[in-house]
């Protein structure tokens, strides 16, 4: 009986492993590979924010998994994992319900010889009071979608009002990482165009935005040299940036701060700090870490177990030489860690010694919408070097279009990247529904 494979999570880490697994393992029966989602498509996480302002429509720019596994070799399976039995090498899918509240599938189990788990991170509120009742999280399509609803809901009622002679809207993202900032940027540019097809009765410099990070600047985690020309460009947008606010609670009508301030805002967006997903603390004795994530080796193995390995954000991987530190929860870290375990799996089937990882940082971009773009590229021959502009939009477009290389393959991303040209001459710039 060939080797079973199964990886949780069908987020760009684990769908990139699938595919690649099944291209070749998969293809020639070496292995059977089974990938699991909660969800039937797959869109790239760093793209929510434009789901979330209307600038993408993710409806065409989703993955079907079902396809995806036909075209690739490897198997699908929609559910949850809600638990692991270790010493029956088999997980537990919890039961699926439909949107009747009807049993889809019933609770399963599915059996495994080598088990990766990259179930990804989701957004930790840390506890605020109110945070959860009155926030949008950005951790999935549908909450991006509505997002985007209900900013789209506050035109539309101005628009249909005429006895009014406008209207304003507020809006307050918590937390000035990668997504709070882009999402910032992003809104500001869909006041533009949403005034640009005549929902004009909120003005763009009605919607009022308002970013708030606990830190003393935006994008505590890249250099200040990125950082700063990121703060002047939302400040010059018009968007006021608040750093050194801690928000200690949230109500319906806004947010109140540690230091007795009040920030009015209809809509509220919480992208501040992540956690893994709460199932997998002491999942079947693993050792996990306080924001749930799993403690593995080098290797990406567990701590305890030499069959389950973890990567991506749900993963707390040590990186050398950092004093104890781990690898960043970031895009390019799942990437390198799919890449290393599509070689490490292949090895373990042939029972040879698995390689280390070890995280290289290729640098980071910032995109500003259709304003601007931020970041600085690292490299060997280069050292690192600082981008700004139409250049550094560039590589940052790039960086999607190197994961739909991974998952269709060349002939099919050029034909993706052609379609996509012709759609954005035939259809709105911004989706209005």
């Amino acid at each position: 009986m060939s080797h079973r494979i199964v990886i949780v999570g069908g987020g760009a880490g684990g769908l990139e492993l699938a595919t690649r697994l099944g291209r070749k393992l998969g293809k020639s029966g070496a292995a059977r590979i089974i990938l699991v989602d909660a969800n039937l498509t797959h869109i790239w996480k760093p793209l929510l924010h434009e789901v979330a302002a209307g600038s993408l429509n993710s409806s065409e720019d989703e993955l079907n998994y079902v396809a995806q596994a036909k075209w690739n070799h490897f198997e699908f399976q929609l559910g949850r994992m809600s638990g692991l039995d270790r010493a029956g090498k088999s997980i537990t899918l919890a039961p699926m319900l439909d949107d009747d509240g009807q049993v889809l599938m019933p609770e399963r189990r599915i059996a495994y010889d080598s088990l990766v788990i990259a179930v990804g991170s989701t957004t930790n509120d840390f506890g605020t009071p109110g945070a959860a009742e009155h926030c949008i999280f950005l951790d999935t399509r549908a909450q991006a979608e509505r997002f985007h609803r209900r900013m789209l809901s506050h035109y539309l009622r101005a628009h249909a009002n005429e006895s009014e002679d406008g209207s304003k809207i507020d809006i307050a993202i918590v937390g000035a990482g990668a997504t709070g900032v882009e999402l910032a940027a992003e809104l500001h540019h869909a006041a533009k165009q949403l005034a640009a097809y005549g929902l004009n009765r909120i003005r763009p410099e009605d919607m009022r935005i308002t970013l708030i990070e606990a830190g003393p600047r935006v994008l505590p985690a890249l250099p200040e040299r990125i950082a700063r020309p990121v703060h002047q460009t939302l400040e010059k947008l018009g968007v006021t940036v608040l750093t050194g606010a801690a928000v200690s609670e949230v109500t319906a009508d806004g947010l109140k701060t540690a230091d007795g301030n009040f920030i009015p805002a209809s809509l509220k967006v919480w992208a501040a700090g992540i956690r893994a997903p709460g199932f997998l603390k002491d999942l079947d004795g693993l050792e996990s870490n306080r924001i749930n994530q799993l403690q593995v080796r080098p290797t990406l193995q567990t701590t305890l177990d030499d069959d389950v390995f973890a990567f991506g954000d749900c993963a707390a991987c040590p990186q050398p030489g950092t004093e104890g530190r781990n690898v960043p929860p970031r895009a390019q870290a799942a990437h390198q860690q799919a890449s290393l375990l599509a070689k490490s799996l292949r090895l373990k089937i042939s029972a040879q010694p698995l390689p280390e990882y070890r995280y290289r940082d290729y640098g980071s971009l910032i995109s500003l919408s259709s304003f601007s773009a931020v970041g600085n590229l690292m490299g060997n021959l280069t050292g690192s070097v600082m981008l700004e502009g139409w250049l550094a939009r560039v590589f940052y477009v790039s960086l999607y279009r190197m994961h739909q290389m991974a998952l269709y393959g060349v002939p099919r991303t050029l034909l993706l990247m052609l379609s996509d040209r012709i759609g954005r001459s035939t259809e709105p710039r911004l989706k209005l529904h």
